[in-house]
């Protein structure tokens, strides 16, 4: 009877053990995927219920735990990233982030009113711009981006993210996504899963413009339109043809400006879906 009590015993104590060891390898999680580069941005997975801070910043984690870090063009080379989990220990990484040079891209034969603009234009310019902040100050809770992301137009990639522009010979802010060149009413895709956050048709810079939110304050801009196909406020899905490739706004020939923004940083495109498709058009 003895030798039976110390095997119940032992048993015990094993399947105790190992219950806690699997318990303690599924808590306190973090990892990062996405590059640690100016211009990128990572996607964290922590436990639920999780706090997370970057340079002491609390941002969002969805219930299941995902979390988004961006990083600009001029992001400092060093970001600190802290966890708080709920049983209150915590982790905190130093991210080392790799730096980029930029090139120089320059762009003649524009109108002289869109490179110097007057009062007129620039009160347009002001209202414009306060209608693109709103919706890069969105915070909504939806995980969207987990759809993943795809070109959202095929063609020769005519400008890079991040690159000065120097405009009719002045020096203008950096470029803050990609353009793609391609045929007048070539279709545009929406890059991922999202919400239709925002539709202009007639903006002074962009043109007709639509802005997809992503959650957690991560949203795609796509400029220069010739047509949209969306509503603001509906959903759409990864690859869903949005609208059609233009020349509005200011522009010297039809193309798609697509741009990446995490609340108010602007991130490089490229950097989420790697080198464009070989083949050469979108089917509509």
């Amino acid at each position: 009877m003895k030798i039976y009590k110390f095997l119940f015993f032992f048993i015990l104590i094993f399947y105790f053990n190992a219950g806690l060891s699997a318990k303690n390898s599924f808590a306190n999680q973090l990892t990062l995927t996405g590059p640690l580069v100016q211009g990128g941005l990572a996607i964290g997975y922590t436990d639920p219920g999780a706090e997370v801070y970057v340079d002491k910043r609390k941002i969002r984690v969805s219930k299941q735990g995902v979390f988004l870090i961006g990083f600009g063009r001029n992001a400092k080379n060093i970001s600190t990233l802290q966890v708080r989990f709920p049983d209150t220990s915590e982790i905190v990484k130093i991210l080392k982030i790799e730096m980029r040079t930029y090139d120089v891209q320059r762009i003649d034969g524009l109108p002289s009113k869109q490179v110097t603009p007057g009062p007129k234009e620039l009160k347009r310019i002001k209202s414009d711009n306060a209608k693109i902040a709103n919706i890069r100050r969105l915070d909504s809770p939806t995980a969207s981006f987990n759809s993943g992301f795809q070109w959202p137009s095929i063609g020769p990639i005519t400008s890079v993210f991040g690159s000065q522009r120097i405009l009719n010979g002045k020096k203008r802010s950096p470029h803050n996504g990609v353009d793609v060149a391609a045929p007048r009413g070539s279709p545009i895709l929406a890059a991922a899963d999202g919400n239709v956050a925002l539709v202009q048709k007639n903006m002074f810079f962009t043109g007709k413009t639509v802005m997809l939110d992503h959650g957690h304050g991560l949203s795609t801009v796509y400029v220069h339109m010739d047509k949209i196909f969306v509503t603001r406020g509906k959903p759409v899905r990864k690859g869903e043809i949005i609208g059609e490739v233009g020349s509005t706004g200011r522009a010297t020939g039809p193309h798609l400006h697509w741009g990446v923004s995490l609340f108010d940083v602007h991130l490089d495109p490229s950097l989420l879906v790697g080198s464009m498709p070989k083949s050469t058009s979108i089917k509509k």
